[in-house]
């Protein structure tokens, strides 16, 4: 196995086996959840083949399998399916046993509103950065779609997103570089801000809240459209 495909089944298995339990009976919301990770998955691969085309970022084939789909490794397009449903996962893990633990609405309005503004702006501060400025402007789109929506999904999310940085700055870190020689994923600098948390460039955090929150909104409509 590549280390990125060992990082994608040790973040995946668990979470699929525990789907299974009991108390959670997470299974029961996969007529929802895989037909939501697929089109999210969908609009983020033609963009990834894009940059990955024109080297605004790429793959390290000594990490690898060998395995390339639209110009993309094996691996990469899996972490848009796996990835998603371990968060997806836990967030609904710590909402069942702290149903309680969202933000009030009026709180949750502010916060959306400012992130949306902060977003737009950094999108038009940094035109020239392809990757700054495509989360951006995913980031303020998914954030506004929410505010529109007047969904509940931020009111949590914003709590359970802490904790899901909890892998994430595991995985993402050992991907950009922490604790192996070389990196999985490099960046082209010229076109993010240059910034990192650890290893991390800083718009992977937007990318993942982004990505994540896509897939809340997608669960949250068809849930709706089917209950009518």
């Amino acid at each position: 196995m590549s280390l990125y495909f060992i990082l994608l089944t040790a973040s995946g298995a668990v979470p699929l086996l525990l789907s299974f339990d009991k108390r959670l009976q997470f299974y029961k919301q996969w007529k929802y959840v895989f037909p939501s990770i697929l089109l999210v998955a969908l609009v983020y691969i033609i963009f990834d083949v894009n940059f990955t085309n024109r080297g605004i970022w790429g793959f390290n084939p000594e990490y690898l399998s060998g395995i390339y789909l639209f110009s993309l490794p094996l691996e990469e397009i899996l972490f848009f399916v796996v990835i998603p449903y371990a968060s997806i996962f836990l967030h609904e893990c710590v909402r069942e046993y702290f149903p309680k633990l969202e933000l009030p609405n009026s709180l949750n309005k502010i916060l959306l509103i400012v992130l949306i503004i902060l977003s737009v702006l950094v999108a038009i501060f940094n035109t020239d950065k392809s990757y700054t400025f495509y989360i951006a402007l995913k980031l303020s789109i998914a954030l506004l779609l929410a505010l529109l929506l007047s969904s509940r999904i931020p009111r949590s999310f914003f709590i359970t997103f802490l904790v899901i940085l909890i892998p994430f700055l595991i995985v993402n870190g050992i991907l950009t570089g922490s604790y192996i020689n070389g990196e999985v994923v490099w960046y082209n600098n010229n076109e993010n801000l240059g910034l990192r948390v650890f290893t991390i460039p800083v718009e992977d955090f937007a990318y993942a809240f982004s990505m994540i929150l896509y897939n809340f909104l997608a669960i949250e409509q068809l849930k709706k459209w089917r209950s009518k």
